[in-house]
C-alpha cells in the first residue's frame, strides 16, 4: 500500500486561536480525523461553541480561555498539558496601516501576538512534546499558521510582513532543532481566507476585487481549505516534510 491515511487519530492535538476562523475549523477537521483536542483562545463563549462540535464528534476536548501573548497565562496552561503530539499555531491579528503612519502600540500588539507568542506556545509545546520517551517513533508535527504574505510584499501589510516572514524563518530553524526527535515543523500559507477577520477588512468592495483580482484561481481561500491542509502535515501522510512551507494562495505568489 502507498497511499498513507490522513489521519491523527488518538494523537493529542493543541490549537490557538480556536474559537474563530482557520483555528475553529482546524480543530473540527482535526477531530474529524481522530485527534483529542486542546482549543485555547480569548473568549470563553467561542471556546464552548467549538468544544460542543467536538464532542459531537466523540473527541475529548479540553478548553483555556487564554491570551496567549500574556507569558505567565500561557506557562500556566502548559504547565497542566501532559501529553501532545500536534500543535497548530495559529493565533494571530492584523492593524492594516501605512508604513509610516503605523504607532508603537500597533506594532508591539501585531509583534507580540503573530511572533513571540507563537515563539512561546512553540517553545512551551515542544518541550511537552519531547518529554515522551517514544517520541522519536511516534513523531510529531508542529504547524505554524503563517501566510502568503510571509512570501511577499503587500500595501499596509508591513508589520505583518515583519511577522509572517519572522515566523518563516523560526519554522526553519525549529525544524532543523527538532528533528532528531521526528518532530516536523512547517507553515501553512494561505491567502485570504473567508474568516471573520478578512470580512472586516472586505467591506472596503474596491480593496476586495483588487485582492481577488490578485489570486489567478479568482477566489479567496475557505477555511476548509487552510483545515484541510493542516490535517495533511499533521498526519503521517506527510512525514517526510519538514522544514517547509504549504502555499495555499490560488497562485498569488507564483507570479
Amino acid at each position: 500500500m502507498y497511499l498513507q491515511k490522513f489521519e491523527v487519530k488518538n494523537k493529542t492535538a493543541l490549537v490557538t486561536g480556536a474559537g474563530k476562523g482557520i483555528g475553529k475549523a482546524s480543530a473540527i477537521a482535526l477531530a474529524e480525523a481522530g485527534a483529542n483536542l486542546i482549543i485555547l483562545s480569548r473568549t470563553k463563549s467561542d471556546l464552548e461553541k467549538v468544544n460542543k462540535e467536538i464532542i459531537k464528534l466523540k473527541r475529548k476536548c479540553v478548553t483555556y480561555d487564554c491570551d496567549v501573548s500574556n507569558f505567565e497565562e500561557l506557562r500556566s496552561v502548559f504547565n497542566q498539558i501532559s501529553t501532545l503530539d500536534i500543535i497548530v499555531n495559529n493565533a494571530g491579528t492584523n492593524r492594516p496601516e501605512h508604513f509610516t503612519k503605523i504607532n508603537k502600540e500597533d506594532m508591539d500588539y501585531v509583534v507580540d501576538l503573530n511572533l513571540k507568542a507563537a515563539f512561546h506556545v512553540a517553545q512551551m509545546g515542544a518541550k511537552v512534546m519531547t518529554k515522551k520517551k517514544n517520541r522519536k517513533s511516534i513523531g510529531g508535527s508542529i504547524i505554524n499558521v503563517s501566510s502568503q504574505l510571509g512570501k511577499v510584499g503587500a500595501p499596509k501589510r508591513s508589520i505583518y510582513n515583519m511577522t509572517k516572514f519572522g515566523i518563516e524563518g523560526l519554522t526553519r530553524g525549529m525544524a532543523l532543532d527538532l528533528a532528531k526527535n521526528n518532530i516536523r515543523v512547517n507553515t501553512v500559507c494561505p491567502t485570504f481566507v473567508e474568516t471573520p477577520m478578512v470580512k472586516k477588512f472586505f467591506k472596503d468592495k474596491k480593496f476586495k476585487k483588487e485582492m481577488i483580482n490578485n489570486i489567478p484561481l479568482g477566489r479567496l481561500a475557505t477555511e476548509s481549505d487552510i483545515a484541510t491542509a493542516i490535517v495533511y502535515l499533521a498526519s503521517n501522510a506527510s512525514s517526510m516534510i519538514t522544514g517547509s512551507s504549504l502555499m495555499i494562495d490560488g497562485g498569488w505568489t507564483a507570479k
